[in-house]
């Protein structure tokens, strides 16, 4: 067992969903949202899904989705958990709780001030990433990881985490990670060497 959760976010094919799966990943994270380079038709990821054992939690993510969407692609996908990666406000988030699903929010992260916004969601788990201007996630970006302290609530850490920095991130001691462009060849393809490099390295923290 691994000393943190470990979600693979961005999978777009079933090899790669079970080479993370067989790693030691215990979510993969199927991406919701059009303009995202690793988008995946709600139809293709039920696929891959219907053929991963019940044991993996799948998350989607969604960017500014309606109500409605979100829940048509959660009955479809079987999904765990939902990822809410946009400007969603607190009262949108709340309105899942009526969903049988965990919900985790996603914050971009400027500065200390946005790592406070987290005490406004009542949601399963906070997700930390660095901001862009432009898009939402999957970056390959950091941000400045000492400034996160202490939430009174799961947090995954997400921003340009990769092989080489990951022992740092875990150190942190939070919750989860969230990995995507720090393993791929090309975005949607995972890199099965540097996805085994980044688990073998999260183990070596145990020993």
């Amino acid at each position: 067992m691994l000393i943190v959760k470990v979600k693979i976010c961005g999978i777009t094919n079933y090899d790669d969903a079970v080479a993370a799966m067989d790693m030691g990943a215990d979510l993969l994270g199927f991406n919701f949202y059009p303009q995202s380079p690793r988008y995946l038709l709600p139809d293709a990821a039920a696929a891959i899904i219907r053929k991963l054992p019940a044991f993996i939690d799948t998350a989607g993510v969604f960017v500014n989705a309606s109500l409605d969407e979100i829940r048509r692609t959660i009955d479809l996908c079987h999904l765990n958990w939902v990822q809410l990666h946009g400007d969603e406000t607190p009262e949108f988030c709340r309105s899942l709780d009526s969903v049988n699903v965990r919900t985790m929010k996603a914050l971009r992260v400027k500065d200390a001030t946005d790592i406070k916004n987290a005490e406004e969601f009542f949601t399963d788990a906070i997700l930390l990433d660095a901001f862009d201007p432009q898009r939402y996630g999957g970056t390959g970006i950091t941000f400045d990881w000492n400034i996160v302290g202490h939430i009174g609530k799961r947090v995954f850490l997400a921003g340009g985490i990769n092989p080489d920095n990951v022992a740092e991130a875990v150190k942190l001691g939070v919750y989860g990670i969230d990995v995507c462009s720090g393993v791929e060849a090309k975005p949607g393809e995972k890199d099965h060497e540097k996805m085994k490099k980044l688990f073998d390295n999260i183990r070596y923290l145990r020993g």
